[in-house]
């Protein structure tokens, strides 16, 4: 071989060499570009993942935004501002019971399994009329949503009848339906309407089923819960009369059984 071939040859193998090393080169930024890129993507997915995620902490539960809602639908049978002055009984009768109730309360159920079929009867009688104020205080405590739920379902109740607001509240606090005060069992809608099938007007009641699922009165039900919280009250069952707080003799506590309500109510009642 000529040496000019020699050195030819070695020419085209040097410029083989560069063009493979910058096509490789040119791989290689190539890639590095690729990774930047997919990166980048990554962190504004994950930017936006967090900034989504952070914005659904920040906004208001469904209870929150009812509480602050400045639509209220209120029940029929109601009265003053919001509806949340709710009153049952005879025109007529010119005594007013106050009675304070939060429907997870334990103490409110041992009270209505004891008394409240006298209340009842006292009502029917013209004895007194029934001021009915909810609360709501028991979520707040055990972090749950059954008080006002609960709540909002009597708002249906109550939007048939006061008879059937009346037949609800005293199926809701009833020894077989009324849970342990930890078990958030009035949070779940179906538990509601399994307790109202119990209760004649509200069986397959369409429009009560309805309201209740919707969560109708929702807002009404956290004015209401409001309405307590601005009485003054700090316990329930707390019962009063002329704005006098009805206890047990020698005691703070409530009257409990039927004795001791009624030894509780003659003086106020004049008896």
């Amino acid at each position: 071989m000529s040496a000019r071939n020699n050195q030819a040859n070695k020419a085209a193998a040097r410029e083989r060499l560069r063009a493979e090393r910058e096509a490789q080169a040119k791989k290689e930024r190539a890639r590095r570009q690729l990774v930047v890129g997919v990166s980048a993507v990554a962190v504004l997915a994950a930017a936006g993942g967090i900034g989504y995620a952070v914005v659904q902490a920040n906004k208001p539960s469904a209870w929150e935004a009812a509480a602050d809602s400045k639509s209220v639908t209120a029940p029929k049978n109601t009265e003053g501002e919001n509806g949340t002055t709710v009153v049952v009984g005879k025109a007529s009768a010119k005594k007013t019971l106050e009675i304070y109730e939060d429907s997870r309360c334990p103490v409110c159920a041992t009270f209505e399994q004891s008394v409240g079929s006298t209340v009842e009867k006292d009502v029917e009688a013209g004895k007194y009329k029934v001021k009915y104020v909810g609360a709501t205080f028991i979520d707040n405590m055990d972090q749950g949503e059954g008080s006002k739920n609960a709540l909002s379902a009597l708002g249906a109740a109550l939007d048939v009848s006061p008879e059937a607001f009346l037949d609800y509240k005293a199926a809701l606090y009833s020894a077989k339906w009324h849970p342990e005060e930890s078990e958030d069992k009035f949070a779940k809608d179906s538990y509601l309407l399994e307790v109202a099938d119990t209760v004649p007007a509200l069986k397959a009641n369409a429009a009560f089923k309805k309201h209740v699922e919707e969560g109708t009165f929702d807002a009404w039900a956290m004015k209401m819960s409001k309405t307590f919280d601005d009485s003054g009250v700090t316990g329930t069952p707390t019962l009063k009369m002329d704005g006098k707080t009805l206890t047990a003799a020698g005691s703070q506590n409530p009257p409990l059984t039927v004795e001791e309500f009624n030894a509780a109510l003659t003086p106020v009642l004049g008896g």
